[in-house]
């Protein structure tokens, strides 16, 4: 509020990228936990342009450092003078600053000025404090956040929450007995994670015994898993799906239900959660082909996903030429497929770049993780495209089993053709082919990272 520009650090960054985002976003000050002083030792020869760093701590400590430190944050707070007035400047001021973890190339930087914060802010607080029960956010919930606040301010909900007033608890570490300790002591309301950290909560042993009743949680960064939906409702979690970007501030969609809806069986409910949803207020989405034109809203046809909001990143930091190719005659471009119902609720369906193009017949890389983690066999899964000289691809998944598991591979080739006879998936699914992996590595926010399992299994495939 003073005018600053705050660049969140993504600290799960190699050192040698970590360091290029500091270089690249200028930044002036480092405000920095004593827990992250070797880090930032690390890359000490990046902070070119840094005239300050200033230590975060709560409790005085002994400090070993190479790095010169300006003071303490609480001690400098304490001994500083308040301003007389308070500074005065255009809303369309830079507010933000943070760099996407892309798997390729160098992060690139997203930026969203005060005005686009606070639209999507009062958006956000539109869509989840309007839903009469379900996912519904209110003054009276305590807000626990398990999204780092680099990863697009911890999805922009942080604001949403300081709006309303309502209590927020800050878990530090995403240890999971941690997690389910402190939705117990402080009576926690409402959170938003990515599938794989729910996941981990859900099966840890450590944390069986803590009641997670009443909990509501926004499942995003990548899709929600119908099996992973459904042991969250076992346990009594409302839990629902959102859709977003770190270049869109981030949330565009959620999937929440209707009165009517709540009442309908667990199939259904399942179905319903985990779908994209509908997009918050101020959010306008097509679906176009490959020649530019809408397709229709049958939930059958996909098309490219293109949007538009009043906060979404005009460019990428020091690219106004927009060489990413970000925007199209008006529209920001998401890079991913997506269907949509008469309803207006979306279903994403891939990446444009990871869908399956067999025998020209397009088959869903998303839809056919989410089936093959409903088998038994599967803790965890992600599906790739495997160059085929007969049919351009065809799906190789690649299938964390479960300990307890008997002939896995044969036994979820067979459940996915079980799928393809049901007509749930395309009849080209059943060219699945299934590899076993000891564990499937994931991007600092948690997504698949399907680069790297390209990179490693194509090139041993035979």
């Amino acid at each position: 509020m003073m005018g600053a520009v705050l660049h969140t650090i993504n600290i799960r960054l190699s050192p040698e990228r970590m360091g290029h985002t500091i270089a690249h976003a200028e930044d002036k000050v480092i405000l920095v936990s004593a827990d992250f002083l070797p880090l930032l030792e690390q890359i000490r020869d990046s902070l070119g342009t840094v005239r300050r760093i200033v230590l975060l701590t709560d409790e005085p400590q002994t400090l070993q450092t190479s790095l010169r430190l300006d003071g303490e944050y609480e001690a400098l707070l304490a001994g500083s003078v308040p301003l007389p007035d308070f500074p005065n400047f255009d809303e369309n001021t830079r507010a933000t600053t943070f760099y996407t973890t892309g798997t390729t190339g160098q992060p690139k930087g997203v930026f969203f000025s005060h005005r686009q914060i606070v639209l999507h802010t009062l958006a956000g607080v539109a869509a989840l404090a309007s839903n009469p029960v379900q996912g519904r956010f209110h003054r009276e919930d305590v807000y626990m956040p398990i999204t780092p606040m680099f990863h697009v301010h911890a999805w922009g909900i942080p604001y949403m929450a300081t709006l309303l007033g309502v209590k927020q608890v800050y878990p530090g570490k995403y240890v999971p007995e941690t997690l389910a300790r402190l939705i117990h002591k402080e009576k926690v309301t409402f959170s938003h994670c990515v599938p794989t950290i729910l996941h981990m909560l859900l099966t840890d042993p450590k944390c069986a015994g803590y009641d997670l009743s009443g909990w509501k949680v926004v499942v995003g960064g990548a899709a929600l898993p119908r099996a992973l939906c459904d042991t969250a409702l076992d346990r009594g979690i409302d839990v629902f799906a959102g859709y977003g970007m770190s270049e869109t501030c981030p949330i565009l969609t959620l999937s929440h239900l209707s009165g009517a809806e709540l009442t309908s069986d667990r199939e259904t409910q399942t179905s319903l959660r985990t779908r994209t949803g509908k997009a918050m207020p101020m959010v306008r989405l097509r679906l176009i082909d490959e020649a530019g034109q809408t397709v229709p809203d049958d939930d059958r046809t996909p098309g490219a996903l293109q949007v538009r909001a009043p906060w979404l990143t005009r460019s990428y930091l020091k690219d106004p030429e927009d060489k990413a190719g970000l925007w199209s005659e008006g529209w920001m471009n998401t890079g991913d497929a997506a269907c949509r119902d008469s309803a207006g609720s979306l279903r994403i369906t891939d990446r444009t770049k990871d869908v399956i193009k067999t025998g020209g017949e397009w088959i869903s890389s998303l839809e056919l993780e989410d089936i093959i983690l409903r088998h038994p066999a599967a803790a965890d899964a992600a599906v790739i495209a495997r160059p085929d000289p007969r049919w351009g691809e065809t799906p190789l998944a690649l299938v964390v089993p479960r300990p307890e598991a008997v002939e896995p591979e044969r036994e979820i080739v067979r459940h996915v053709k079980e799928f393809v006879t049901r007509g749930v998936l395309p009849k080209e699914a059943v060219l699945v082919r299934v590899r076993l992996v000891e564990a499937i590595p994931r991007t600092s926010v948690g997504k698949t990272d399907k680069l790297t399992l390209r990179a490693v299994y194509l090139d041993k495939d035979d």
